[in-house]
């Protein structure tokens, strides 16, 4: 019976998340959606949702579907996992997810600990930065489906929420968990969205200790790193590899993928799918990719992407539509996973959240076993034949796509 149940908003963010709830000695499972039949056992169950985009009154359903599939099963605590830059549109939908798990749950306050340290997420004053620069200056104001034009979370959380927000910042949480603690109860009063400031991952431990009494805790995947595994901990199975060819399918135009598809390019056989192209004939357009692939060497993995600079994304929008451009991403690159898997292809990295939840939806895959890490945040994963590694658009380096390769 799992004892902490956790929502995570994309597929990448699920991942995310598990990966370091194994490194902090959890046995873990990620579902894809809500689960049919018996589970395995484990400490932590992750159901991965894909509910970052969709309008707020659907994503709040599905989390609460979620959560009470969770309690069906046993759950005591609770985790809702968005991504570490906090990306989401102007009216959710972390806010509106937030207010409805609390809600449900009978509680009157939690945290929001977006931070994750070993990926550059850190928050100050209520600011959030990736690397040295505030999050309006990452890349992160040109994302084509959640850009981010405000670092103050705060501000973004209002904006969201009908619920006060309030801000326990980092004075006090470097004081230990008992100061913090006694912080937030008394800003509890006042606030129900409590955001916590955090530098380092002393700071999540301190986090984590001291909301060891919230049955709600929400953030990042970086406080996990803080959690601790149930006193009857056993190991965890081991981790099964697959035979086969290998492709990689990348929809993120984030700043970092764009980098890591330049470097790759070098190295792997390669092939970009325009969205207008696919727009034309969608179905002429798949065939030569699944050729093109076919026709490559064995030995190599084969790399296809749709990922495009701000100003190509910001024509194709113009052209397309925002929403037609990106749903023609995500259904060629879901497209082509289930051709290549019908022939022989059994490792795929996927780069981008949107495309990662395309892809799994698209292949079924019912369960993921969590196996090594690729870089923080990004771990290699398990189905019942497949191996999968879903990239979140702004991890890794810049060698990531090689890296990744190198782990198996």
């Amino acid at each position: 019976m799992p004892v902490l149940g956790c929502i995570a908003d994309d597929f990448t963010g699920g991942t995310d998340l598990a990966s370091n709830l194994v490194k902090s000695g959890f046995r873990v499972v990620l579902t894809t959606g809500l689960p049919e039949g018996p589970l395995p056992e484990v400490d932590a169950l992750v159901v991965a949702l894909k509910i970052r985009t969709v309008p707020a009154s659907e994503a709040v359903d599905e989390a609460l579907k979620a959560l009470d599939f969770l309690q069906r099963v046993g759950c005591q605590r609770f985790y809702f996992k968005y991504c570490s830059t906090f990306d989401s549109t102007p009216l959710g939908n972390i806010g509106p997810v937030t207010e409805a798990l609390l809600e449900r749950l009978s509680e009157t306050h939690t945290i929001l600990c977006p931070a994750f340290p070993d990926n550059g997420r850190t928050l100050y004053q209520g600011h959030l930065f990736v690397g040295s620069r505030l999050l309006n200056e990452s890349g992160m104001q040109h994302h084509p489906l959640t850009p981010m034009t405000d670092p103050d979370l705060v501000r973004v959380l209002s904006a969201q929420s009908r619920l006060q927000v309030g801000l326990l910042s980092h004075d006090h949480v470097c004081k230990g968990p008992q100061a913090a603690g006694e912080t937030l109860e008394t800003l509890s009063q006042q606030a129900s969205l409590i955001l916590t400031d955090a530098l380092c991952n002393a700071d999540l431990h301190t986090l984590a200790e001291a909301t060891s009494h919230l049955k709600l805790i929400t953030g990042g995947s970086g406080l996990a790193l803080g959690l601790k595994p149930p006193a009857t901990h056993q190991e965890a199975h081991p981790f099964e590899w697959f035979e086969g060819r290998k492709a990689i399918l990348a929809g993120s135009c984030s700043r970092a993928t764009l980098q890591q598809l330049e470097q790759a390019k070098r190295i792997f056989p390669h092939l970009k799918l325009h969205p207008e192209q696919l727009a034309r004939d969608l179905e002429g357009t798949l065939q030569t990719a699944l050729d093109w692939c076919l026709n490559q060497p064995e030995d190599l993995p084969v790399l296809v992407y749709a990922s495009g600079h701000p100003e190509e994304v910001q024509s194709a929008q113009e052209r397309l539509g925002k929403q037609e451009a990106g749903h023609l991403i995500e259904q060629a690159l879901s497209s082509l996973a289930i051709l290549l898997s019908e022939r022989g292809f059994t490792r795929f990295i996927v780069a981008g959240g949107e495309t990662s939840g395309a892809v799994v939806q698209a292949l079924k895959v019912p369960y993921l076993q969590i196996g090594p890490a690729i870089c923080p945040g990004v771990p290699w994963t398990a189905t019942d034949r497949l191996n999968l590694a879903l990239k979140s658009g702004n991890f890794g380096s810049e060698r990531f796509f090689e890296e990744a390769w190198e782990v198996t």
